[in-house]
């Protein structure tokens, strides 16, 4: 159950993502996939905001990741694109999967041995001929839980 949406503005990006984190529970993992400047690290902004946390989020491509603490649930925010030659298993992501957080990984294809067998993942395509902001954003629930949250999160936002 894939469903596209189209935003104009890193706003409506940071707002989606607000929308999203208040279906989010522990163990929920979102992927983030998309180029470059897409909008990856922007939505998760939102993600941290409607978390309620309030320390500034930063891209984890040098960290690879980034832990929040203080919103309503933890966030650990990871950009696994260095892992491009493997290496996802040393970085114990089970214990984060498993973990008592949020986990939103940038980049999913580098660790996809790695993820469990529900996620929600997010495609951000940008489409530059619309303007430098347009971005399409593409929902591909994978499990139920995720199906529902998709349906429940696009539902808030068309409301």
């Amino acid at each position: 159950m894939k469903k596209t949406l189209t935003v104009t503005s890193a706003d409506q990006t940071i707002e989606l993502g607000e929308k999203l984190a208040n279906f989010l529970q522990p163990r929920d993992l979102i992927l983030l996939d998309g180029d470059l400047g897409a909008g990856k690290t922007t939505f998760t902004k939102g993600l941290g905001k409607g978390l309620g946390i309030k320390r500034p989020i930063k891209s984890p491509t040098f960290t690879i990741i980034r832990e929040y603490q203080s919103g309503r649930i933890p966030l650990y925010h990871m950009d696994v694109y260095r892992l491009e030659q493997g290496g996802g298993d040393e970085l114990g992501l089970d214990e984060y999967f498993n973990g008592d957080g949020v986990n939103v990984v940038e980049w999913s294809k580098f660790v996809t041995d790695e993820l469990p067998d529900d996620y929600l993942r997010i495609v951000f395509r940008r489409d530059d001929s619309k303007g430098d902001n347009v971005r399409q954003i593409t929902f591909e629930p994978k499990g139920k839980r995720f199906e529902t949250l998709t349906a429940d999160v696009l539902a808030a936002k068309n409301g």
